[in-house]
């Protein structure tokens, strides 16, 4: 009798002891922007991360996940502090959420040189994409140039022949001008970088009307791009606009309406995408927020699957980051967008569709996906990454 009372004593303790049901969650910082113009896209991020998480019962690829989300503010010194507190104070080994190239330039590299994994759902800047790339960084978005790579090649494919083309002052802004430049065929009119914190762009307009351009394209995001687009509407311009998806989503459609009708846009993604697993989640996060997920929201939600796959091939573990790399690597998830893979620097390879503002059948604008630009397209940088 007392044999079987120790054996089933020594059962119960192996039982309780087993990792499937002593696992402790995988801690997972999220450092984002959820404040100030550009608070919108971290807050998209954030929230669509979750409903992932939620929709799989608190976990990632089966395995229970703790999201920790704090607020950079557009400060990469704020956000640099926050990563400090995650990985020495918390011990977290996995990181995500920067939505701003210039905090993902402060606070990247400290990540990788404590030995944390970094993986991005927006910001790609170009000079982690090629020499610096890294074996524990890996973007879920799209390097930055290819963003505006579509854009140019967008322009190039509606006959444009003369472009003036406008940015922020900051990695993004220069990579997104690089990028556009890279693929429009005709002539730049004129090229101005202009403040990241800017709301009045008179200054500019003027140069724009001086120039005489047949398109201009220009990459501000957030509530800069709301701001640009409205003060271009009330300047009475009427030349044509291409952009890239962050100077146009459904949240700047919505704040400037009828003023967007015209504009062509491209992205790697859209609302209106035949693909099951996107009409599902669109669905979903309508229900759950009760509003129109924009490209932000599309790549928060990617970047939770793609680190639930990593997790499910690891059984949870972060600290072999080798394994987590093999793993991350073979993107055994089913993105949204459809076709995804990692290329030579663990930046995607994706499709890039044409859009155009038009009047949906209710009357109100609309971003309609009209055909592809760009097909299984990388990104400049890879040839420089040898990994």
């Amino acid at each position: 009798m007392r044999l079987k009372t120790t054996l089933a004593a020594a059962g119960i303790a192996l039982l309780a002891a087993s990792p499937a049901l002593a696992q402790s969650p995988v801690k997972i910082g999220m450092i984002t922007t959820l404040s100030g113009p550009g608070g919108y896209l971290g807050q998209d991020i954030r929230d669509a991360f979750q409903l992932a998480i939620d929709q799989q019962g608190g976990k990632l690829g089966g395995v229970p996940v703790q999201l920790m989300v704090e607020d950079d503010a557009l400060k990469p010194g704020q956000g640099k502090q926050i990563a400090d507190k995650f990985m020495k104070g918390e011990k977290v080994k996995l990181l995500t959420g920067i939505v701003f190239s210039n905090v993902a330039g402060a606070v990247v590299p400290d990540v990788l040189d404590g030995g944390a994994i970094y993986v991005s759902p927006n910001a790609g800047p170009s000079n982690f994409a090629g020499k610096e790339c890294h074996r524990n960084y890996y973007v879920v978005s799209w390097q930055n140039d290819s963003l505006h790579e579509s854009a140019g090649q967008n322009a190039t494919n509606l006959g444009y022949k003369k472009a003036f083309i406008l940015a922020p002052n900051y990695q993004a802004g220069k990579d997104a001008l690089d990028g556009f430049k890279r693929y429009f065929k005709g002539q730049i009119a004129g090229e101005v970088y202009t403040k990241l914190d800017q709301t009045d762009f008179a200054a500019e307009l003027a140069q724009i009307r001086a120039a005489n351009p047949d398109v201009v394209f220009q990459f501000h995001p957030g509530g800069l791009g709301i701001a640009f687009m409205r003060q271009y509407a009330q300047s009475g311009l009427t030349v044509p606009m291409v952009v890239a998806s962050p100077s146009m989503d459904s949240t700047t459609l919505a704040a400037v309406g009828d003023a967007a009708l015209g504009v062509n846009l491209t992205a790697q993604w859209n609302t209106d995408l035949d693909i099951p697993e996107s009409k599902a989640f669109v669905a979903a996060f309508q229900q759950k927020f009760n509003r129109v997920p924009t490209y932000y929201a599309q790549q928060g939600y990617d970047t939770a699957l793609a680190i639930g796959a990593a997790l499910k091939g690891t059984g949870g573990k972060v600290d072999d980051t080798e394994a987590f790399r093999t793993a991350m690597l073979k993107a055994d998830f089913k993105s949204i967008r459809g076709s995804f893979k990692f290329g030579p620097n663990q930046h995607p390879i994706q499709d890039w569709y044409a859009l155009r503002v038009e009047k949906g059948a209710d009357g109100k604008p609309a971003i309609v996906t009209k055909g592809k630009v760009m097909t299984n397209h990388g990104d400049f940088y890879d040839k420089d990454c040898k990994l």
